[in-house]
């Protein structure tokens, strides 16, 4: 980072997969980044409150309203004094806190009031949590402006990266042939769907390359996350669904590709390290020195690409029909996915009727336009209770 460029930022969901490793990038990085504030959801509030003190934040929020008095007690314990919020309120007084860049890791539909209070706040936003573009795709669209969104993901970072290589001038569409978004196939790539009907949550929670939180290791699992990013890619960078494939790969060092008119392929290629893309969103538009390691090129590699098996996998292909569908159709994928993984990884639904599951739930919805977060939280609402009575039946 550049002296100049010290970067002030509040980091949504500090105690995560993607917040403890945006703390390590900022923590080896202290001349250039500040962590104004942090929140999270208050299930791990020691560990909230020794973030708060290591970095010497102003606000901390934690998601849970009754987690404030442990809070409070830790931070004490601790010598920090920083302001502390509670509930979800809490959290988006800290997403609008003073900085210059908000990083939401939060997990699942919650950030979705979380960043648009960051947009409208007018912070940079660094986003890892997918979900609140994917379901608010309107809302978030509408506020955010040029340069404003910065995508976390590994894929979009390395699509973004492709992209920057299209033109001398700004990212240019028409140059682009197809965006092609990798996925590792997780942790049962090339088993047949009868091969899957006894998967086990342990089984599924083993991804072969990624170490990230629970749920977004299901959906690795499932592919569902693979759908969600095909989503995410269409609302980031303007493509029609027909110009955006997935490829597996299973090393996960290719993290995607861009295709251009001209018959050239640039691909962003990396060991698989979160930390990456963390600190290329936060130090945006300065690398980060240092952020991970990079590929050791004194060493044989073997990278292989494959097609995706849409009968095994059907969540992309499902994922396509409610991106175009639009609407309130995304919103409801996802939150009956939220509400099936809970219930699977309660025992309470086999791994397959997943997404069976929700397929049901978004054949039966009604698709309305989303463009207030009251519709949007409204349809979510309705795809999880429907999607918990139909667990409820077939758990009997």
């Amino acid at each position: 980072m550049h002296a100049e460029t010290l970067r002030s930022v509040v980091l949504l969901g500090s105690t995560g997969s993607i917040g403890t490793q945006a703390l390590d990038v900022m923590a080896a990085n202290p001349g250039g980044f500040k962590v104004a504030a942090l929140a999270a959801g208050g299930g791990r509030v020691e560990l909230l409150a020794r973030q708060a003190a290591e970095f010497g934040v102003e606000a901390v929020a934690v998601a849970d309203e009754a987690a404030v008095p442990a809070l409070k007690e830790a931070l004490a314990a601790q010598g920090a004094r920083p302001e502390v919020f509670g509930g979800h309120e809490g959290v988006a007084e800290v997403a609008g806190w003073p900085c210059d860049t908000v990083l939401n890791g939060i997990t699942g539909a919650l950030g979705l009031t979380s960043t648009l209070v960051a947009l409208e706040a007018g912070r940079t936003l660094a986003l890892a949590n997918k979900e609140s573009l994917i379901i608010g795709g309107p809302l978030v669209k509408r506020l955010a402006k040029p340069g404003q969104l910065l995508p976390v993901d590994s894929e979009h970072s390395a699509l973004q990266q492709c992209l920057w290589a299209s033109g001398p001038g700004a990212y240019d569409p028409d140059s682009v042939k197809r965006l092609v978004v990798t996925a590792s196939g997780g942790p049962f790539r090339g088993m047949s769907r009868e091969e899957m009907t006894d998967v086990t949550p342990e089984m599924a929670l083993a991804h072969p390359t990624w170490s990230m939180g629970p749920v977004i290791t299901i959906n690795s699992a499932t592919l569902v996350n693979k759908g969600l990013e095909v989503i995410e890619a269409h609302l980031l960078f303007d493509l029609d669904f027909d110009r955006i494939e997935v490829v597996v790969h299973p090393q996960s060092i290719i993290h995607s590709m861009v295709e251009y008119v001209d018959g050239s392929t640039m691909a962003q290629a990396s060991p698989p390290d979160m930390r990456l893309p963390i600190a290329l969103a936060l130090g945006h538009p300065h690398r980060v020195p240092g952020a991970a390691q990079a590929i050791d090129w004194t060493k044989a590699h073997t990278w292989t690409f494959e097609p995706l098996d849409d009968m095994a996998f059907p969540a992309v292909a499902l994922a396509r029909h409610v991106g175009t569908e639009g609407g309130t159709a995304p919103a409801v994928y996802n939150a009956a996915n939220e509400a099936c993984v809970e219930a699977f990884a309660r025992g309470e639904l086999p791994f397959l009727a997943i997404v069976d599951t929700v397929a049901k739930v978004v054949e039966e919805h009604a698709v309305t336009p989303a463009d207030s977060v009251e519709e949007v939280l409204a349809a979510d609402t309705w795809a999880r209770a429907r999607a918990a009575e139909l667990t409820a039946v077939q758990s009997r």
